[in-house]
């Protein structure tokens, strides 16, 4: 039996997000390093294609109801950051940030109006 796929999207906020980690860490760490991360960041990003209940997802249901976070530090892998996400229609799994470990993450939610962009 065929798993049923997801398509994976950023939002634009976590598009401008995915670019400044890249140059930041090419700028503080050079190139190879900085193109490990991004291969660290695109797997977990993978891992969502497969549906937004991944076993290590959290829901901050605190902060937004149908919000989930994904740590991308995995399989071996260490990392600094975390996906946040939500299911939208048609089998769809939005990215709408790509924020640090020690990001106020309730600062960070995307408000309303952002919901409906995209």
């Amino acid at each position: 039996m065929a798993e049923r796929r997801w398509r994976v999207r950023l939002g634009a906020a976590a598009e401008v997000d995915f670019a400044n980690i890249l140059k930041w860490t090419t700028e503080n760490f050079g190139t190879r390093l900085s193109r490990t991360y991004r291969d660290t960041l695109v797997q977990a990003i993978g891992e969502l294609a497969n549906g937004p209940d991944v076993v290590v997802s959290k829901t901050p249901d605190e902060i937004m109801a149908g919000l989930r976070t994904l740590h991308v530090a995995r399989r071996g892998r260490r990392g600094s950051h975390f996906l946040m996400y939500r299911a939208a229609p048609n089998s769809t799994i939005e990215i709408v940030r790509i924020l640090h470990d020690r990001i106020d993450l309730q600062r960070h939610v995307p408000s309303a109006s952002d919901e409906s962009a995209g």
